[in-house]
């Protein structure tokens, strides 16, 4: 049940009390009657203002004041009614929240009640020492019990607040953590295009031309040569496509780095007429992940090499380490300054790829070929 209608059985059962013990006490006069319209006035200030309308409004300023009169009158009529103020002080402070205006009520309906007090008892010297001791310890009690309910509630009020506010940066990271998610899948797969099926369509591309200049001038046995590769590199090319799609390991790495090194290097000469040299250590496990940045390291080295190097010839060397995995690719081109910044994706990627798995990338060109070293740590 909600606490509002707990104040709601409060004030009724209260006024009810009150009701009878002014039927029992005073049968007759006047006294009767203005208990009764107290009591009436408060219940329907109650339902009307204190109940309807939200604390420190000025509907609730008015019920706390109709209170503070309905205390003071009913411990008129009956002096002992002065009990009605352990409703009336709570009631007035929640109805007003803040310290300071409930320490103001709460003098008001002290104020009032000890009036009623002194007047019901008297109006006599021992009636303002009565009326002053009651009401200056209920007083005390209230202020402290209000301010610390007060506190409390503050306190509650932060902690939602700032569980509001968790909440609010908990969905804003996740916003974050999904965009961030979002932009590092489209590097990922800028990668894999570019070292895949970028590399497989180049490939082709210079089969098919190779194979054009062969039955141009009526080579058809070199021309058909050309086309068997052409088949197989398309294929290729297919099955590192779908291994994409599937976003698993490209295909060929089953039976090892080593392995499919060789294959890649050999595939390389079919398509480029350009001597390759495969030595890889496979005397070391090496994790699959690993395995997967070094063949497309791999892949794009031997690309450059294709595209922008002019050689004759090109090496692919795999050592196994305990530290780490190096993985080395040679040529005898013309070199180029790695100093200047690169036009293309590739090294880039290849950065950002090793980066993913704390690897390291160097370079060093002369106009003897060119060295690149990739290091991944164990």
């Amino acid at each position: 049940m909600k606490s509002v209608d707990w104040w709601s059985v409060a004030v009724v059962g209260t006024s009810v009390i009150v009701g009878g013990i002014v039927l029992g006490t005073r049968p007759t006069g006047t006294d009767i009657v203005a208990g009764a319209v107290a009591i009436a006035v408060f219940i329907t200030a109650w339902f009307t203002l204190g109940r309807r309308h939200p604390p420190g409004s000025p509907a609730a300023i008015v019920f706390v004041a109709v209170t503070v009169v309905f205390a003071g009158t009913v411990t008129l009529i009956y002096p002992s009614l002065a009990t009605v103020q352990c409703l009336a002080f709570p009631l007035v402070w929640t109805r007003l929240q803040l310290a300071r205006p409930g320490i103001i009520a709460s003098a008001a309906v002290a104020a009032s009640v000890g009036l009623g007090l002194f007047l019901g008892t008297g109006a006599d010297e021992d009636a303002l020492v009565y009326a002053l001791i009651i009401e200056s310890i209920s007083f005390a009690f209230t202020i402290a019990l209000g301010l610390w309910i007060t506190t409390i509630s503050e306190q509650s009020d932060e902690r939602r607040r700032l569980l509001d506010e968790l909440r609010e940066t908990q969905a804003e990271l996740a916003a974050l953590s999904r965009d961030a998610g979002v932009t590092s899948e489209r590097e990922r797969l800028a990668r894999e295009i570019h070292d895949t099926i970028a590399q497989d369509l180049t490939g082709l591309v210079l089969i098919a031309q190779r194979a054009s200049r062969d039955l141009a001038a009526g080579s058809v046995a070199e021309a058909a040569h050309q086309l068997d590769s052409l088949e197989d590199n398309a294929r290729a090319a297919l099955a590192e496509t779908r291994a994409l799609v599937a976003s698993s390991a490209p295909p060929g790495l089953d039976d090892g780095i080593g392995a499919a090194l060789s294959r890649l290097g050999s595939r390389f000469e079919r398509e480029t007429g350009i001597a390759v040299t495969v030595r890889a250590d496979d005397a070391a496990a090496v994790p699959r992940d690993t395995e997967v940045v070094l063949l497309r390291c791999a892949q794009e080295g031997l690309a450059n090499v294709r595209n922008h190097s002019g050689a004759h010839a090109a090496s692919l060397r795999l050592d196994n380490a305990t530290a780490a995995t190096t993985l080395t690719v040679t040529d005898d081109g013309c070199g180029f300054d790695p100093s200047l910044p690169s036009p293309g994706f590739g090294l880039d990627g290849m950065r950002d790829r090793l980066a993913l798995v704390g690897g390291t990338l160097d370079i060093s060109s002369s106009a003897k070929g060119t060295l690149v070293t990739v290091t991944v740590p164990a």
